[in-house]
């Protein structure tokens, strides 16, 4: 069975930093391109950043460019998302994606797991 499990989430200062983390398993965790999403109160999905297996790129959306970072360490088959400088319109709910491998980059259902997600919360 594929399981998500994302933790780390809570509250910080505004120029803070959190560190998420995605705990996979049931499935070859190394062999799939992954993202983190996030969603605001009132607002749709955000795509913020993607890990690719290739050769380990990542793209980040300019709203986190330079101040998220995602890595992966696939001997402990989790994937992570570093937040540093945090902003109050950072608040949101996020969750870690796997990428569908069987659908292209923008397809509406790219992704094929996901789970509950994590609270983050910049309030000073």
């Amino acid at each position: 069975e594929v399981q998500l499990v994302e933790s780390g989430g809570g509250m910080a200062q505004p120029g803070g930093s959190l560190r998420l983390s995605c705990a996979a398993s049931g499935f070859t965790f190394s062999s799939f391109d992954m993202s983190w999403v996030r969603q605001a109160p009132g607002k749709g999905p955000e795509w913020i950043s993607t890990i690719l297996v290739r050769r380990n790129s990542t793209i980040y959306a300019d709203s986190v460019k330079g101040r998220f970072t995602i890595p992966r360490d696939n001997a402990k088959n989790t994937l992570y998302l570093q937040m540093n400088s945090l902003k109050p319109e950072d608040t949101a709910l996020y969750y870690c994606a796997r990428k569908d491998p069987t659908k292209p980059w923008g397809d509406s259902d790219e992704y094929d797991y996901w789970n509950r997600g994590t609270q983050v919360t910049i309030s000073s």
